[in-house]
């Protein structure tokens, strides 16, 4: 019996140190060197202090700012360690009624926008989490962002214009803005 058990203890610190040692130690040395920002987190800094990341979606709820995606987190929006979505059917009441209230929201902040809503403002996303709106997202917004702010819609909507980001590696995905990283350079202005 000693004979079969020292093999297989053996091969099971072999297989650990490999395993739980030197492929996750080996991974995340080559994330730091490839995808250093991704790997810390795609952490954004202002005045040396963190204000978010461009990977999860930011809670702005002023009419002064871009508003992103609903969140279907809980116990509070954009939670990252609840990440996920509501699993709500298209026919469920209480997923019409968060799309309702969100309707009714962006209708109350800009009752002079009779534009139709774009669908990623009224809706969460499988995540819950996602940082990004559609661009006509976007630009539904910058009337009432022009207001609040007292400033010139066109210049707004250059603004829009220059943080969209096209699809991944011009393939993947479709055209998309991150909210946070716009709020930011709105701020900046």
């Amino acid at each position: 019996m000693a004979a079969l058990m020292r093999p297989l203890l053996l091969m099971f610190v072999i297989l650990t140190a490999i395993t739980g040692l030197v492929y996750p130690l080996a991974i995340t040395g080559v994330g730091h060197l490839a995808f250093s920002s991704q790997v810390s987190g795609s952490l954004v800094t202002r005045g040396n202090h963190v204000v978010g990341s461009t990977l999860i979606g930011q809670s702005f709820q002023q009419p002064k700012y871009f508003w992103g995606r609903l969140s279907a987190t809980t116990p509070m929006p954009n939670n990252a360690s609840g990440s996920g979505g509501s699993n709500f059917g298209p026919t469920n009441p209480a997923l019409l009624d968060a799309a309702k209230s969100r309707i009714d929201a962006l209708r109350a902040a800009d009752p002079t926008n009779t534009a139709p809503i774009p669908v990623d403002l009224a809706t969460a996303s499988a995540s819950g989490l996602d940082p990004h709106i559609t661009p006509a997202a976007a630009f539904y917004q910058v009337a009432r962002i022009a207001r609040a702010r007292h400033e010139d819609p066109a210049r707004l909507r250059q603004l829009v214009l220059a943080h969209i980001e096209g699809p991944q590696w011009g393939l993947f995905g479709e055209a998309r803005v991150n909210v946070l990283t716009l709020n930011l350079a709105l701020d900046a202005q």
